[in-house]
């Protein structure tokens, strides 16, 4: 009938962030660099060949990103909500949203104490993202 069975049990990775990089993407290009460029206070690195552009999101460490142009690349305001880390506090970025070409879609308001707040904008493509900060 057969020797001994043995069953290994799989140890389950724990898995520290469930994020590990995010494109949000854009027909407008240059448009949607400018946009986050002046809405965060950054200069993102360009890379352009002859089928995709992107621009990165400075990250030494932790999770990375960047704007997306090419085939398949299409804004729109359905489908996954994308929170950006806006730092200390969220107003300092929102603030900047309008002038930059995108539309407040819901100002700053309380998660909760623990968790801080959160607002949501439509960026200069279209695209629907969220605003993050504790304070």
């Amino acid at each position: 009938m057969g020797g001994p069975t043995t069953t290994k049990k799989k140890k389950k990775e724990k898995i520290k962030d469930y994020i590990s990089w995010f494109e949000i993407p854009a027909i407008n290009f240059q448009q949607s660099v400018d946009f986050y460029n002046d809405i965060f206070g950054i200069q993102m690195e360009k890379n352009i060949d002859n089928n995709y552009a992107m621009a990165f999101f400075p990250a030494e460490k932790g999770i990375g990103g960047a704007i997306v142009a090419g085939p398949g690349s299409v804004p729109g305001v359905i489908g996954p909500l994308l929170y950006l880390n806006a730092g200390e506090d969220l107003n300092l970025v929102l603030e900047r949203v309008e002038s930059a070409g995108g539309r407040i879609v819901m100002t700053k308001t309380l998660i909760n104490e623990d968790s801080g707040y959160f607002a949501i904008f439509i960026d200069s493509e279209g695209n629907k993202l969220a605003l993050h900060s504790i304070k």
